[in-house]
């Protein structure tokens, strides 16, 4: 592998990105003004814009670049080739899909008509997570047009559809292993603790979706005529969603922790130099008190430890004024959060089974499994993540925390398996960029600084593997 000054690479890149930090922001409000709304099926068409978009950019930029079909949303796939056949592969993974924007009257500015005020770019989709895989493209960018080549060989995969659980993105994985090859791959989907503590996330969440349905009628009934003769469909749902955590917020279900990974006196000790306090998550979410298992920290129930949650609930008449019924049936939608070992069937089953177990008389229990997917858990101690570190720690001023992240991304447990490479989170959101919520943000310094530790991550693969330290053992 030849010698990089990596030194001089980086200089002429940070020079680059301070030349053209104004249009690297315009290219990003650009891009965020497609509105890929992966869940609406109206919104189709955006999908396959931002696509195309993504794809011509990666092509105007130096890259091999195409748009390749799935089973649903098609995903952006680019590549460059170094000159040196023995430099190692970064595999960078994004998704250009975004949430629905609804409510659209508690935004501040319209959700795809980008704004850029007090050093933040406010629009759906501006942290999650355009934003942050753009970053990466700028880096890529950035160096390429500083010095003609890259250090490593660079492969993107960017879907569109996470934000509806990828649910084509583990065939397309299965059936293209030979062109995902790598030896890593980076992903930034996440926040750090703020814009100066960088954090390496090294556990994400697994997923159960369920909905759940109440039937006890034939149809709707006149609520006088028939009140106090049969069973209200939604008071029984009521009942049986308040059996399942106790006043301590403690799962009820049989069985449901038997697999639930359990934490090392020195992990938690790690995790404890990532303070989360109940005044982060008062700010962070308006919440009036925090709420969980006592017996562990926040950034314990954060990431550690498997939930419970009803997303939605709906049945009867809301609309306005009277109508007076007992409805037929009643929904819910219900997610669970799983942690390393848990299985997402199983989990489930169990679900489903103490729901129809505990059910009122006079009333039929569907229950219908959406699909899910299992936690992942990271080494902390691969050479890729020593580089990932270094990158971070330059970049930021301060030696980057490890964190368990709550949330999920549905194909990284795919990727780990099929792959067999290390992975690497490293966020660059910050905890109250108002992901998935009216007003979401994305700090300017943090997307400019994202690029920088991005360009220096893959300076650092370079270096280390130029020096045997690379894959798993080095």
């Amino acid at each position: 592998m030849p010698f990089y000054n990596t030194g001089t690479m980086l200089a002429q890149a940070l020079a680059y990105l301070e030349a053209h930090r104004e249009r690297f922001l315009q290219e990003l409000l650009e891009f965020l003004a497609i509105p890929s709304v992966s869940a609406r099926p109206e919104h189709a068409r955006d999908v396959h814009m931002a696509a195309l978009w993504l794809t011509e950019h990666l092509r105007h930029i130096g890259l091999r670049s195409e748009v390749l079909r799935t089973d649903g949303h098609p995903v952006v796939y680019a590549e460059w080739r170094a000159r040196d056949p023995h430099a190692p592969t970064v595999l960078i993974y994004g998704h250009y899909d975004v949430q629905p924007a609804d409510p659209f009257e508690l935004w501040d500015t319209p959700p795809f008509s980008p704004a850029v005020r007090d050093g933040y770019v406010y629009a759906r989709g501006a942290s999650d997570n355009k934003g942050q895989h753009f970053a990466h493209v700028k880096a890529v960018e950035t160096l390429l047009h500083t010095q003609g080549t890259l250090p490593v060989n660079v492969k993107f995969l960017i879907e569109g559809e996470e934000e509806i659980g990828s649910p084509s993105l583990s065939r397309f994985v299965s059936a293209h292993v030979d062109l995902l090859r790598c030896d890593c791959v980076m992903i930034s989907d996440s926040a750090m603790r703020a814009l100066d503590q960088p954090s390496l996330v090294y556990g994400l969440r697994g997923l159960v979706h369920l909905e759940v349905t109440v039937r006890c009628l034939a149809h709707d009934v006149h609520s006088g005529h028939y009140g106090g003769l049969v069973q209200n469909p939604i008071l029984a749902l009521a009942q049986m969603l308040a059996q399942v955590k106790d006043e301590q917020g403690r799962v009820r279900i049989p069985g449901f922790y038997d697999d639930v990974r359990a934490l090392d006196p020195e992990e938690r000790a790690a995790l404890m130099r990532a303070p989360y306090t109940e005044a982060d998550l008062r700010r962070e979410t308006g919440a009036l008190a925090a709420f969980g298992e006592p017996e562990y920290s926040l950034a314990e129930r954060r990431g550690a430890r498997p939930t419970f949650e009803v997303n939605g609930i709906w049945g009867g008449y809301t609309g306005a004024g009277l109508k007076t019924i007992i409805p037929a049936e009643a929904h819910a939608k219900i997610t669970c959060r799983l942690v390393p070992y848990q299985d997402p069937q199983r989990v489930a089953e169990r679900v489903a089974d103490y729901l129809r177990n505990i059910a009122p008389v006079g009333t039929e229990v569907e229950v219908r499994f959406g699909g899910g997917s299992p936690a992942v858990l990271i080494d902390r101690h691969t050479p890729v993540t020593r580089a990932a570190m270094r990158a971070a720690a330059a970049t930021y001023g301060a030696e980057p925390i490890f964190e368990l992240e709550g949330g999920s991304i549905p194909i990284v447990a795919d990727l780990q398996r099929q792959l067999g490479v290390p992975i690497v989170l490293l966020g660059m959101g910050l905890p109250d960029d108002n992901v998935h919520a009216p007003n979401e943000r994305f700090s300017i310094r943090a997307y400019e600084r994202g690029i920088q530790a991005s360009a220096r991550f893959l300076l650092e693969m370079s270096a280390c593997c130029a020096g045997g330290d690379r894959r798993n053992g080095g």
